[in-house]
């Protein structure tokens, strides 16, 4: 009876080393792979984070105002102007949403009070932001960020139109 003996090859240690160094490879670009992308993501996101939220805030302060058509465009201290009328008992008060000094700002002031453009709230850091009217019950509004980026929205005011 005869024993076979196994021989070893050098291909009997290669392949295995060579095999676990694609995977290795393989591994870290996927990884690299995986973070440009998510990195690419996160900046577009930033993006138009700023570029389209206050557009979204503007939108929804005309939903929650829009009654006896006190939402218009007009002008505050120099700078175009959302502007919102409410009564609350017997006074009446304005907010105004305007870009100033490289932002858009809010201010909730009672009528007859006087008040600077500088006066109001920051909402977010923007480079210009325009109203147009462009009907009756419809606003056009543009948003530029920091980056020259544009984002615009059309929003329709359902209240009755002011006299």
């Amino acid at each position: 009876m005869r024993f076979h003996t196994s021989r070893k090859h050098m291909i009997d240690f290669l392949f295995p080393v060579a095999l676990f160094f694609v995977f290795a490879l393989s591994a870290v670009t996927l990884i690299l792979l995986a973070a440009g992308v998510y990195r690419s993501t996160t900046e577009s996101s930033s993006l138009n984070y700023t570029s389209r939220t206050g557009l979204s805030y503007i939108t929804e302060k005309i939903h929650q105002s829009d009654a006896d058509g006190g939402i218009y465009a007009g002008s505050f201290d120099g700078c175009d102007a959302l502007i919102m009328e409410q009564t609350y008992g017997e006074n009446s008060y304005f907010t105004y949403i305007y870009a100033y000094d490289g932002a858009l700002k809010e201010l909730f002031v009672r009528d007859g009070v006087e008040a600077k453009a500088s006066d109001g709230q920051t909402i977010l850091e923007i480079e210009s932001f325009s109203i147009r009217p462009l009907s009756d019950n419809l606003l056009e509004f543009e948003c530029t960020d920091q980056k020259m980026r544009r984002s615009s929205a059309i929003i329709g005011i359902r209240s009755a139109s002011r006299d």
